[in-house]
Parts: structure tokens; sequence; C-alpha cells
């Protein structure tokens, strides 16, 4: 991996477990730029202020907007409706997954997850969006 092209990408994690924070931060931000909102409505309000992310990783189950509303947001915007949402939630429902990927979600990973895992995920979902070279 190109440390010097990722460390220009910009990834907004929507949290609310302070503990879980702390893990994706000490995962990526040797790679990336992080951004941390701990519910969906300070994060979509980070984002209309003008700070549009590379990509954003959500947990399901934040409050006052939900992994899945804040999918929602995002997509109908016009501004945002191109920022890849990976979804974290620690229910391994396919229903919940089926509906997340069908409101927009790029992937969805259950916690726990392998770290490695995580950032190859992240790393194709980059690719596709041309943000990254393989």
């Amino acid at each position: 991996m190109n440390l010097s092209s990722t460390r220009t990408i910009n990834i907004l994690i929507v949290e609310d477990d302070v503990f879980m924070q702390a893990i994706l931060e000490e995962i990526l931000s040797t790679s990336y730029l992080i951004e941390i909102r701990s519910n969906g409505m300070d994060a979509l309000a980070y984002m209309q202020n003008g700070n549009i992310p590379d990509l954003v990783i959500a947990d399901l189950n934040t409050p006052k907007l939900s992994g899945l509303e804040l999918i929602q947001q995002v997509k109908v915007s016009d501004f945002f409706n191109s920022v890849p949402i990976i979804i974290l939630s620690g229910e391994e429902s396919s229903d919940k997954r089926i509906k997340c990927l069908d409101a927009g979600a790029d992937d969805f990973v259950v916690k726990p997850f392998n770290p490695a895992e995580l950032e190859a995920r992240i790393r194709v979902v980059l690719r596709r969006m041309g943000k990254m070279s393989a």
C-alpha cells in the first residue's frame, strides 16, 4: 500500500461507543485522516458544513440518526450521494444487511471484525470509487 497516497483520504467514523471509536482510530489513523462523530445527526451536520469525506464508516445503531437513516439521508443528497458508506454492526441479521445494502451502503461488516479485513474492505471501496489505485 502506498501510504503517501492514502494519508490524504478522509474517513468519517460515526460510532457512539468510545471504545470502538478508539479501536477504529488506532487501526486507521496511520493510513488515513480520521474524523469521528458519535451520532448520525452530528455526522450529517459535519458533512453539511462542507466537509465531504472520501468514505463514511458508520455503526448501524447510533443515537439520533441510525446508520440506516444516515445512508438514506446521504444518498438523497446531490452533494453527498457519491460518498461510499461501510456499515458496522454487532447484529448479524441478514435482513439488516439487506436493508442497508439496498439503501445504498457499499459494504456491511459485522462486529467483532478482523482489522485487516476491514482495511481490505476499505481499500476495495476506495479503489471502486477511483480514490486509490491497486
